[in-house]
């Protein structure tokens, strides 16, 4: 048997020169106590030394990813191949199945190799001829700090602190953006009021005073390349009768200046939500997918990070944010919220009122499998995110359909609506239903009479006569 040790400086191949030691596995750290007992069991057959950091660098990731490296490919089949009667026992059972498959060699992974591989180990510098340990502990050092690195190189795209940042960031511009719009609408509104009605759009409004200035230059200011030409024509017809105050120079210019910060700020907006949009799909494109980047950015912001958020179950997803009304709903014994953060998604929206509390529990069932896939997974795509989202708008539509359905009758059966005609026929009124009395004829045949009392007997009750006291009877009471 033959046994692949990885080490910082290089490869080695080692031969197993007792196979009998490896079904003790238990006792198989005795033989590994000394060096002379190490060399008893396994004997350095190749080693294969890496040229510099940079090949040491490239086999490890290749190690860690569980593929071959071309110098790992290099060394066994200059040493490997030749014996390929021999087993080969490896450390990793990945590793083995891309060797056994493309270079036919037959792989061995087992609580013995493992335990071999750990006895090597702590004989390595005896084993390994021609290593000083300092160099050895130089290049594990070396090779450690440059793995390091190399994962740092490429963890700023999964750093999710950015996206932190910047969705609290988009928030405090809004607000900021709010206030500052509000104020300068106010302000220009004491000069001329009739504008704020006419332009509805806080960015084309500010552009605009930007480029009027006081009210008198209305007429003479070309204001095509912000407003429409119906606006603008309403613009300057509502300078000519405005009802605002005149003011002076120095307030048009503090005005003008409000608003060179709203215009900048609202560009600098746009930027940094693109930049959201570009980190989300980096980091999370499959929860990108399911509920949005703005959404999905604050589920991230909330729970703190990707990995936190990837710890909550599906229940906690759906009410995140909305944990005030959830305690002061089981604190009043009342009904808990159905949806928080996860409200706000494209397809609770999309919902009926009725549907949005099953919609949001499905969505949020979705979206954690999403977050743990982005955040755990290996892979980029948003596939997963797609087809989860597809069977949510199938399930959706189901929903939306199943309120048309008959009440009685199959529940498969669609409700069958007749086709509308208009139908305008005139009613005559009816008197019959005026009267209250019994509608009986009063005029009947005398001889039916004559039957119907031949026929019912007339039956006289006789009175009883009175029984009359006695006269003794009366003197005696």
């Amino acid at each position: 048997m033959l046994v692949l040790f990885e080490t910082a400086a290089g490869y080695a191949i080692f031969k197993v020169l007792d196979e009998s030691k490896l079904q003790e596995v238990d006792s198989l750290w005795k033989e590994f106590e000394t060096p002379e007992k190490a060399n008893k069991v396994v004997k350095l057959k190749h080693f294969e030394k890496f040229q510099d950091t940079t090949e040491a660098l490239a086999a490890a990731t290749a190690m860690t990813e569980g593929k071959m490296g071309k110098s790992l490919k290099k060394v066994l089949k200059k040493v490997v191949a030749k014996e390929a009667h021999e087993q080969l026992a490896i450390s990793d059972a990945k590793l083995g199945g891309v060797i056994k498959e493309k270079l036919n060699l037959s792989c061995v992974h087992s609580p013995a190799v493992a335990e071999l591989m750990r006895g090597i180990r702590t004989q390595m510098e005896s084993l390994i001829t021609g290593l000083p340990p300092r160099e050895i502990s130089a290049m594990s050092l070396g090779l450690a700090h440059s793995l390091s690195r190399y994962k740092l190189k490429f963890s700023p795209d999964k750093v999710d602190t950015m996206i932190v940042q910047a969705i609290s960031l988009l928030d405090d511009l809004d607000k900021e953006l709010n206030n500052y719009i509000m104020r300068c609408r106010e302000w220009y509104g004491w000069h001329f009021p009739e504008v704020g009605k006419i332009i509805t759009d806080n960015l084309a409004y500010c552009k605009s005073v930007r480029k009027i200035g006081a009210r008198t230059n209305v007429a003479t200011t070309d204001l095509s390349e912000h407003l429409p030409e119906e606006v603008e024509a309403e613009v300057k017809l509502a300078a000519e009768i405005s009802m605002g105050t005149e003011v002076s120079e120095e307030d048009i210019g503090n005005i003008m200046h409000l608003c060179d910060q709203v215009i900048e700020i609202t560009e600098y907006r746009t930027q940094l939500y693109d930049y959201l949009k570009n980190r989300m799909m980096a980091i999370a494109p499959n929860l990108t997918v399911m509920v949005g980047e703005l959404v999905g950015a604050r589920l991230i912001s909330h729970a703190g990070s990707l990995l936190n958020l990837a710890k909550h179950p599906a229940s906690t997803v759906q009410i995140l944010g909305a944990e005030k009304a959830l305690f002061r709903a089981l604190k009043t014994r009342r009904d808990t919220p159905k949806y928080g953060l996860i409200y706000h998604a494209s397809l609770v929206g999309q919902t009926s009122a009725k549907n949005k509390g099953k919609i949001s529990r499905m969505l949020a069932a979705k979206a954690s499998l999403a977050i743990r896939y982005d955040a755990l997974g290996e892979d980029t795509n948003a596939e997963m995110g797609v087809e989860n989202r597809a069977k949510l708008e199938a399930r959706l539509r189901h929903l939306e359909e199943k309120g048309i359905r008959r009440i009685s009758g199959t529940g498969k059966a669609m409700a069958k609506s007749d086709k509308y005609q208009h139908r305008s026929d005139v009613k005559v009124y009816d008197p019959s239903g005026d009267s209250t009395l019994p509608s009986v004829s009063k005029k009947r045949k005398f001889e039916e009479v004559e039957e119907e009392e031949v026929a019912t007997p007339v039956t006289v009750k006789t009175k009883k006569p009175k029984k009359e006291p006695v006269e003794g009877q009366l003197s005696n009471s």
